[in-house]
């Protein structure tokens, strides 16, 4: 399987771009790879690459982009940080990937039983961790249908501020990046939130609102 090209990249609008995406993880969930030689794809890399999507996800073991979504060397941009929070760099690295890189869709893939999350959930407050997990406080007080036991124990709880998160980041894009807005605006690129179940590998997309 060889690597995109300039002319494939450019070739692609955003709603391809997940279309690929979407049948990379019904690989991955079926227990099938793509016949891909790694090694000739980081030949075919070594002076320039075309990436299709940028996706964000949390640094968690079991959420590696390129293995849930099957991709190879030069496919997708992955940018990792606990908790699929943005920042000032992740937004800038966002910016390179799509206006200048060429990327076609930005995903924002939270995963099930995060333990960023949980730490939300529960106030932790440890280092530099507590700033961290402060950018997700505002995704467990935006949750309001548990009533009793809004910890980490509650499992639905944590699960339902894992959702509001994502779509929280999402928005949290579009509203710090004039650069990504008007992009989606012109429908030069897309967004979009999902969530991975870890247990089954399964990748469930939100619709664009």
């Amino acid at each position: 399987m060889r690597v995109h090209t300039k002319e494939t990249q450019a070739s692609l609008t955003p709603e391809k771009a997940l279309q690929i995406l979407k049948e990379g993880n019904n690989r991955f969930v079926n227990n099938l790879k793509a016949n891909r030689n790694l090694l000739e794809q980081a030949g075919y890399t070594a002076d320039g690459q075309f990436p299709f999507a940028v996706i964000l996800s949390c640094i968690d073991s079991r959420t590696s982009a390129e293995l849930i979504f099957d991709q190879g060397l030069g496919d997708v941009f992955s940018v990792r940080i606990a908790g699929n929070i943005i920042n000032e760099d992740i937004l800038g690295s966002m910016e390179f990937a799509c206006k200048v890189a060429g990327s076609k869709i930005i995903v924002v893939l939270g995963h099930t039983k995060c333990g960023a999350i949980k730490g939300a959930c529960d106030h932790v407050e440890m280092g530099n961790l507590t700033a961290l997990l402060s950018k997700i406080q505002p995704a467990v007080h935006d949750e309001k249908s548990e009533k009793e036991n809004r910890n980490s124990k509650n499992g639905a709880f944590v699960e339902k501020v894992s959702t509001i998160n994502v779509k929280r980041t999402v928005q949290g894009i579009l509203q710090r990046s004039p650069i990504l807005k008007e992009m989606i605006q012109n429908k030069e690129i897309g967004i979009v939130g999902g969530i991975h179940d870890i247990t089954d590998g399964q990748v469930t997309f939100f619709e664009t609102e």
